[in-house]
C-alpha cells in the first residue's frame, strides 16, 4: 500500500481528489494521513467524501477512514473502472465541479460509457465555475482525445447548493498534446449570469472585464443570461471569459460574493486574462494544474504557461508516484514551460 503525506506541498484537498483518482486507474492501494493539513478546518468536507466515494463507485475500492473531518483513509481498488449510470449528491452547496476534478480522469479510463449526475453547488467560491471547467478544460482534453460532455440542467450556489450537471463521458487513449501558444488570439467569448438578482450585476461584471480585455487589445462577446427560481435555487452568480485557438485554451473566472462589487469581479477576470493573452502563454494557471494529469496519462505533451502554482508542484510530486512520467519546467523572461516525459522507453 502507497503511503502519502496528505499535507505535503499545497496541502489541500486537491492532493487528496488527485490521489484518489490515480490509485482508482492505476489499481494502486494508497493510504493518505494528515488530509487537508494546511486547511483552517483539516480533514474531509462534504464535496470530499462525494469525491473519494464516487470514484471509490467506479472501481469498487475498499475505503476505511470515510467520514467527515476524518484526517487518513485507506482506499483499495477491487477492479478496472466501469461505466454505466451514477448520481451523486453532495448533500451541501460543495463544489461540483472539484468532484468532478477527481472523477474526470476515471471516467475516461472506464470500460464503457459513463453517464454522471451530480448534485451540489455549480458556481462557488475556491472552485472553478462549471462554465470555466466546460469551456476550458474540456476543450484542453479534447485536444489529447477526450469525448465528454456538461450539461448544466440547474444552478447551484453557496450556502444552498442544489444544483444539477450531467457529465457523459466515453473511454479515451489519450495522445500527447503541446500547448504551446495563444498568439494571434483577438476574440473572446464570455458568460456573466446572476440567478434570483437584479440583471445590472451581470451587466456592471461584463462591463468591467470588457474594459479590461479592450485595454489589451482583445474583442470580446460576453452574453448575460439571467436564470430565476426554475433554472437555480438560490440567489448567486459568476463571470467566465475563455479564449481559444487551434491549439489551445485558456481563461479566467470570478464568483459573485456578498459584499465584493460586480465591477470588482468583471475587472480581475478581463485583467487576468488580457495578462496571460499578452505573454502569448498557452495555459492559465488554473488549468495548468488540472491538465498535468491528463497529459501525464497520454504519456507525455507540454505546456507553456505565466505562473506554477503549489497545486501545480504537488500535482507532478504526487503523479510521478503513480505513472511512469517524468516531469521537467523552467523559466525564462517570466514563462514557465512545462513538458512531461514517459518513462517507459527507459525502462
Amino acid at each position: 500500500m502507497l503511503g502519502i503525506d496528505g499535507g505535503f506541498g499545497e496541502g489541500g484537498g486537491q492532493l487528496l481528489r488527485l490521489a484518489v483518482a490515480l490509485s482508482a486507474i492505476t489499481g494502486i492501494a494508497i493510504r493518505i494521513d494528515n488530509i487537508r493539513a494546511r486547511r483552517d478546518k483539516p480533514g474531509l468536507a462534504p464535496q470530499h467524501l462525494a469525491a473519494v466515494s464516487a470514484v471509490g463507485k467506479l472501481c469498487a475500492a475498499k475505503i476505511g477512514g470515510l467520514a467527515l473531518r476524518s484526517q487518513s483513509i485507506t482506499f483499495e481498488p477491487q477492479q478496472k473502472p466501469h461505466g454505466g449510470d451514477y448520481r451523486f449528491d453532495i448533500g451541501t452547496a460543495g463544489s461540483i465541479t472539484l468532484v468532478l476534478q477527481a472523477l474526470l480522469p476515471v471516467l475516461l479510463s472506464a470500460s464503457n460509457t459513463c453517464h454522471v449526475q451530480i448534485t451540489g453547488g455549480t458556481d462557488v467560491r475556491q472552485a472553478p465555475p462549471v462554465d470555466y471547467l466546460r469551456e476550458v478544460l474540456l476543450r484542453l482534453i479534447k485536444g489529447l482525445g477526450a469525448i465528454v460532455s456538461i450539461q448544466t440542467l440547474r444552478r447551484g450556489y453557496y450556502p444552498q447548493g442544489g444544483g444539477l450537471i450531467e457529465v457523459t463521458a466515453s473511454p479515451a487513449n489519450l495522445k500527447p498534446a503541446m500547448f504551446a501558444t495563444s498568439k494571434n488570439i483577438k476574440t473572446v467569448h464570455g458568460i456573466a449570469h446572476v440567478s434570483n438578482l437584479p440583471e445590472h450585476i451581470a451587466q456592471r461584471m461584463k462591463h468591467a472585464a470588457l474594459k479590461q480585455l479592450a485595454a489589451g487589445g482583445m474583442q470580446a462577446m460576453i452574453d448575460t443570461p439571467i436564470f430565476g427560481r426554475e433554472t437555480a435555487v438560490s440567489p448567486g452568480g459568476a463571470i467566465v471569459c475563455w479564449a481559444e485557438n487551434e491549439q489551445t485554451a485558456l481563461g479566467a473566472a470570478s464568483v459573485a460574493e456578498r459584499g465584493i462589487p460586480a465591477e470588482t469581479l468583471g475587472h480581475a477576470v478581463g485583467e487576468e486574462l488580457a495578462a496571460d493573452l499578452a505573454a502569448g502563454v498557452a495555459l492559465d494557471r488554473h488549468a495548468t494544474d488540472q491538465i498535468l494529469v491528463y497529459l501525464a496519462l497520454a504519456g507525455g505533451g507540454s505546456l507553456t504557461t505565466r505562473c506554477l502554482t503549489s497545486h501545480a508542484y504537488t500535482a507532478m510530486w504526487l503523479i510521478e508516484q503513480f505513472l511512469p512520467v517524468s516531469f521537467e519546467y523552467s523559466e525564462t523572461s517570466g514563462i514557465f514551460l512545462v513538458t512531461v516525459k514517459s518513462l517507459k522507453n527507459n525502462a
